[in-house]
This record gives C-alpha cells, sequence and structure tokens, in this order.
C-alpha cells in the first residue's frame, strides 16, 4: 500500500441501499461486497474510526432509490449507527450538491477508503473527485459490484468486465485498488 492507513482515515459508504436489490439493475457481480463492507465497518468501528455513509436519493420517481421508495433505505449491512454522518445526494458524485468535503476537511481527514455501489457509477464518480481533490483513495476492488451493461453499439458487457475495466481505470490515476483483506491487514 502506498500510504499507510493513519487513525483518522475515514471509511466511505456509498450508496450501500437496498434498492440496489431491485431485479431491474440486471445481473450484478461481487455477491460477497456487501459482507466485505460489513467487516470493513466492523474494523473502522472497532478501532474508532470515521465511518462516513453516502444515500442516493434519486430525484426520478419511477428509481428504485427516489426518496418516496422502500429502496432509498440501507441494508442491513450498512446502516449507520451513533453520530456517523449521511450524506444524502442526487447525482453520481458523493461530493456534489453535499457537504462532504467541507466536512472531511473540517475533522482534517485525508485519506478515504471508499466502498459500494456501483462500481461504474457513484463509487468511481466519488474515487476520480476525491482524488482530483487531493484526498489519499484506497478503493476497495471486493467491496465494490456493478451490473452488466449496454454499449451505445448494442453489445453486452458483463458485470465482471464492467467491473474490471472501471478499477484500472482507477487504479494508480486516482486511487489505490486494494482488497478487503489487504487493508485490513493493513489497517
Amino acid at each position: 500500500m502506498e500510504h499507510p492507513i493513519s487513525a483518522n482515515t475515514a471509511l466511505l459508504i456509498i450508496d450501500v441501499q437496498q434498492g440496489f436489490d431491485n431485479p431491474v439493475w440486471g445481473q450484478r457481480n461481487n455477491s460477497n461486497a456487501e459482507e466485505n463492507i460489513a467487516r470493513l465497518i466492523s474494523t473502522w468501528r472497532k478501532k474508532n474510526r470515521p465511518v462516513i455513509h453516502v444515500q442516493h436519493c434519486s430525484v426520478e420517481p419511477n428509481s428504485p432509490l427516489h426518496p418516496d421508495s422502500p429502496g432509498v433505505e440501507f441494508k442491513p449491512e450498512a446502516i449507520p449507527i451513533g453520530v456517523e454522518p449521511i450524506f444524502q445526494k442526487t447525482v453520481n458524485s458523493a461530493f456534489i450538491g453535499t457537504n462532504l468535503e467541507k466536512y472531511l476537511r473540517k475533522q482534517g481527514i485525508e485519506n478515504l477508503v471508499i466502498v459500494g455501489l456501483t462500481t461504474d457509477h457513484c463509487v468511481s464518480t466519488s474515487a476520480r473527485m476525491a482524488g482530483n481533490l487531493g484526498f489519499n483513495v484506497w478503493l476497495v476492488s471486493d467491496a465494490t459490484a456493478t451490473f452488466g451493461k449496454t454499449g451505445p453499439d448494442g453489445k453486452e458487457y458483463s458485470a465482471d468486465e464492467v467491473h474490471a475495466v472501471n478499477l484500472a481505470s482507477l487504479h494508480d490515476e486516482f486511487c489505490q485498488v486494494v482488497t478487503t483483506k489487504n487493508l485490513i491487514d493493513n489497517a
């Protein structure tokens, strides 16, 4: 790992919400992502490190993540407790339309571990912005997941392909891609 995990390294949990269980999204990869997210949350809480939640509140009325839908709720593995902050967003980036950056700066947090859903949308966008804003970022490959996609030419891409290409694009440019085990072993 390029930087040691310091005591004030925040775990940023992006959109681990029930709406992503809706079949409308299609085939998903990393079926153990939520289990790994729960392991990381447990590790961070035991070490009294900052745990920060991001919740997508879609402006699309029919979205499984719309505030009027039960899908907007957090999954059981990622329910905030105590004073863990929740930042609600309506776009892909956790930094747009929220006070997340201001909060991190005020708390003196320079290091972020990012997990959540989905790899190619909100996780990727947030990791890119965090890197561009000067934060040290680790993205946990097996604590993120996505869905298969159809390209503009009609070609089908599996969830594993979409996931892998996005991680490859992010690694060593915006973040360091690591595994849950590697991160816990170095936490």
